[in-house]
């Protein structure tokens, strides 16, 4: 009998159990570290190797550590189940609650979740970049910032405006500046005296007078439609998307002044009113 109150043999099954179980485990034990070990240094290769192709690819500096350290973390949880596993924890239920706990955040979060798979899209594929002129979800203006869950525009009017990142990935977005060039449609009226080719002479030459209208392509005039008071001209210079509204006022200001020093008419709205008698 020990002083411990323990016989000799239970010491003994104590210390053949603790043996059997050393000779069990420790094999396991040692994989499995030996596999952290391994699995921590490839997660490592595959971030760095994420990080290089995503700077190769241009995109978006604010997406790469997000995007990296996204899968990094992905990566670890997954590596430290599988070592749980191979040590003999059960790793069922741990994943049946961190799946349920996935699907309870997820649908609380939708949108918010929805808006930030639409900035990654926007940020990877780049439809629009800071400074293009674009117009999304019924908005025009210049794009200031892009954000992982919204886009902000400066709008002509100066006003701020904030669109989510989920509803301009799935939806139409024009982009004006990547093209290098933007059309100004304005419509000039005139009236049914006046001579076409004088009239269409005297607009082409106030286009070609403007420093900021394109040459190339060429500036267009052309007879658009016959009004109900005026004979309608289209006419249609190119710019450089930031010349967009020099070029719209400083055209139409110089036209009035062109038609009026060539006494071309720009008639009021008219109506002919014919009397029967009976």
């Amino acid at each position: 009998m020990s002083t411990l109150g323990i016989s000799t043999e239970q010491l003994e099954n104590l210390s053949l159990k603790a043996y059997e179980l050393v000779i069990e485990y420790a094999p396991r034990l040692a994989l499995a570290i030996l596999t952290l070990l391994i699995g921590l240094w490839i997660i490592s290769g595959i971030t760095k190797l994420i990080k290089l192709s995503m700077e190769r690819s241009k995109v978006d500096p604010t997406l790469i550590p997000f995007m990296s350290s996204l899968v990094s973390w992905v990566l670890k949880v997954l590596l430290f189940i599988s070592v749980a596993s191979m040590i003999g924890i059960a790793t069922t239920s741990f994943i049946a609650v961190l799946g349920a706990a996935g699907l309870a955040i997820g649908l609380a979060l939708q949108g918010s979740l929805a808006n930030f798979a639409g900035g990654v899209l926007v940020m990877v594929f780049k439809p629009y970049k800071v400074g293009d002129l674009i117009e999304s979800q019924g908005h025009l203006g210049v794009v200031k910032e892009v954000q992982i869950f919204n886009t902000i525009l400066i709008a002509p009017q100066s006003k701020q405006v904030i669109i989510p990142n989920g509803a301009t990935s799935n939806g139409s977005i024009v982009n004006y500046t990547v093209e290098g060039k933007i059309r100004v449609d304005l419509t000039v009226g005139v009236s049914y005296d006046a001579d076409i080719d004088k009239t269409k002479a005297v607009l082409m030459d106030v286009l070609v007078a403007n420093d900021k209208v394109m040459q190339d392509p060429a500036p267009f005039v052309g007879v658009l439609e016959m009004g109900d008071s005026s004979v309608n001209f289209a006419v249609r210079p190119h710019c450089l998307p930031k010349d967009y509204w020099d070029v719209f006022f400083s055209v139409n200001e110089a036209v009035k002044k062109a038609l009026d020093k060539n006494s071309i008419a720009i008639p009021f709205p008219q109506r002919d009113v014919h009397l029967i008698q009976s």
